[in-house]
Formats: structure tokens, sequence, C-alpha cells
């Protein structure tokens, strides 16, 4: 198949949706498909058709960038050169660039596919309003009306946002298939870097943002009395790193803020003795199961917004949202029974072969190949 992927940012991995979208294409393309990309950016390749970054207000564009994002100008002239030379296109996000491309698709008769990637807390959080249900209703019913019920074939990462997207009147065909993680995430056994010899250390990866509610993690660790023990490592980036620099400085060690890449993240994950999600929304958190294929043990927010604590084997591994002091008795009880803990280590890095890429490539191609027929 010919397929075209259409995002506002391709090129830099610092963001969730921007790494999925990267290994759909590159899984996509050793399976034997010929892949394009609209997007932002400088990289240049006969798959790639670039696009100008919207200019934005300056306190505007700074929360966008820290959150690891960016704008595209849709440019009609590209968009239908890309659109007209593929057998189906897929949308990533649903803004400017992916609403201007659906109408060529509409104009062409071309086969397209959507992808559910924003979440509503994603932005609500941002602005102080997470908890608002009706203003998280009213972004689920915008993202509807204006372009999601234009499709008939949506994936969804998780059961959890099929779900939602149920539940609000979303009419197409939902396919859930989880982002997968790479076959270099897996338990070798752990290896620790020589600068955690003799410390716990407790990871989770994601954005400094409001929704991934680090801040009940730092304060967890207060609480611990491992406290004097516990190596925190905060990996990622975002707009909250100097709240969350500021609060660390309770803790008895210094936490660890800074972004990974996927060769020194696999060498942290080797040196994690607990991972924490506490997030409060989610899609996904294809980080999540990076940290459990390397054989950690997760404690993960039982959030209602969340589809992370899917992945739970036992009742340890929950603990209630925001609570930092039962998120504090969890990770004691994990560290009071390391025999308990190495023995579930083993289970949870073999689950990860329920979420592998390979499996939801070939996932993604039945999509494809369903929208193609369809229009046929």
């Amino acid at each position: 198949m010919k397929i075209l992927i259409v995002i506002d940012q391709f090129d830099n991995s610092n963001n969730g949706t921007t790494i999925s979208a990267r290994r759909f294409a590159k899984g996509l393309q050793d399976a034997g498909n010929e892949v394009y990309v609209v997007s932002t950016g400088d990289k240049q390749g006969e798959y790639k058709f670039n696009l100008k970054e919207l200019p934005l207000p300056p306190g505007i564009s700074h929360i966008i960038r820290s959150q690891g994002m960016s704008f595209a100008i849709p440019n009609t002239e590209i968009l239908e050169k890309a659109i007209s030379s593929v057998d189906v296109v897929h949308f990533y996000m649903p803004f400017w660039l992916s609403k201007s491309g659906l109408k060529i698709c509409e104009k062409l008769n071309k086969p397209h596919t959507a992808a559910f990637h924003v979440q509503p807390e994603n932005i609500t959080y941002t602005i102080g309003l997470g908890t608002k249900t009706k203003v998280n209703d009213f972004i689920y019913n915008h993202c509807r009306d204006t372009f999601f019920n234009r499709f008939k074939h949506i994936h969804c990462p998780s059961q959890f946002i099929a779900d939602q997207l149920k539940a609000h009147g979303y009419t197409a065909n939902l396919y859930v298939i989880s982002n997968g993680v790479d076959e270099d995430f897996k338990f070798y056994g752990k290896q620790k870097l020589p600068e955690f010899k003799d410390k716990f250390v407790i990871t989770m990866i994601g954005r400094y943002s409001n929704e991934k509610r680090q801040d009940v993690l730092i304060d967890a660790i207060s609480k611990s009395k491992y406290a004097d023990r516990i190596q925190l490592v905060l990996a990622g980036k975002g707009p909250n790193e100097e709240k969350y620099r500021k609060l660390g400085e309770k803790l008895p060690i210094k936490p660890l803020l800074q972004f990974y890449d996927k060769e020194n993240l696999i060498k942290l994950l080797q040196s994690t003795d607990l991972y924490v999600h506490s997030a409060d929304a989610e899609i996904e958190a294809i980080s999540c199961i990076e940290a459990f294929a390397c054989g950690n043990v997760p404690v993960i927010a039982n959030s209602p917004n969340s589809a992370t604590k899917q992945f739970a084997l036992v009742p340890e591994s929950l603990f209630e949202a925001g609570n930092s002091e039962d998120l504090a008795n969890k990770i004691d009880f994990w560290l009071d029974n390391e025999n308990y803990r190495k023995e579930m280590e083993l289970k949870y890095s073999k689950s990860a072969d329920n979420y592998r890429l390979k499996d939801s490539i070939k996932k993604m191609e039945e999509m494809f190949e369903d929208a193609i027929r369809e229009y046929r």
C-alpha cells in the first residue's frame, strides 16, 4: 500500500504522538508499504512533504512548544499532490492541517482514516479545567461534529478511549490497536548504572504537564519510609519542570529531571526498581508498557480518565488517583517485598508481549485495507 500520514509535527521525537507516528511509519515501511508524510520540519526526502509552521503569539507559542508540539500551515497545493498519489490517508490530529486534508480527501474520493490521540483532558488540564466534565464533553462533541464523524474508520489506542468515543456519539468503526512497544524494550535482567548503586530507583516517564501529576509522586516519596534511599527519575520535559524541581527540593535525594533518548531510556529502565505512572488522564501511556516490558513492576493511578490502569496485574499495582498517602503505601509495599517484586517483574515483562509493535502494525494494515476496500 501507499500510505500518507498527515501530522503537524513528525521530525522531532519530543512528544508521545510524534514518537508513535514515527514508529508506525517505520514499521509500515518495514512491512513492505510505501509511507509518505505531510508535516512541518526541514528534513528532506522523497517520502516527506514539508509545510511551514504556524506562528503563534509568544505566550501561546511557549505553552505549545513546552508540550513538545507545533502546528502546520495547510498548503492546498502540497496536500493535493501528496493525497492524490497514495492509496489511503491517515490523520493524527483534529486540527487545521487535518481538516484541510480531509476536505481534499473528500473532494478526490480518497480513502481516509483517523487516529484519536488528543484527549480533551490534555487541553483542559493545561488551562486549569481538567476536572470540569462539561468542558471535556464539549471538546469531545466539538471534535466529533467538526472532524471525526466524517470518518468511518478510527484508530483508538485503548478500549478505554474507544468506550469514551462511543459514549460521546462517535459513529465510525473503532479499531482498538495499541500504539505498540518495539522489541528493544525487553527484560535483560537488572543492570544498575553506577550512579544508582545502593539506591532504590523509582522512575516515571511523561511530559511535565498538569494531567501527568508528577507532583503526587514527589509528595508520595517524601512520605515513604525509604525516602532517604529513593532516587526519583522523572524522564521527560514540559512546562512544569521548574515547579517539579522546586517540589523535589524537599526530598532527601535530589530528583533527576531530564529527557532520555531511546538508548539511554532503556538503560534507565534496566536500572529502575519500581515504575510509577501517576497521570489522571491518559489514552494509553506507551511509556508504562515500555517500563514493564523492561521488567519493572508498575504502580498506576486508578483514575476514571486513564486507560493505563488496564495494565495492572495485581491490586498492589494500583493506587487512588491523586492520593500521595496511598501511593506512598504502595511504594513501601513493593520495596518491602523484594521476592514478590522479582516474581512480578517476570510476569509484567511477559505481559508486554500483548502490546508489541509488530502486532499493531498488522492491525493498522487491516484498518487501511478495510478503508480502501470500502471505497472500491
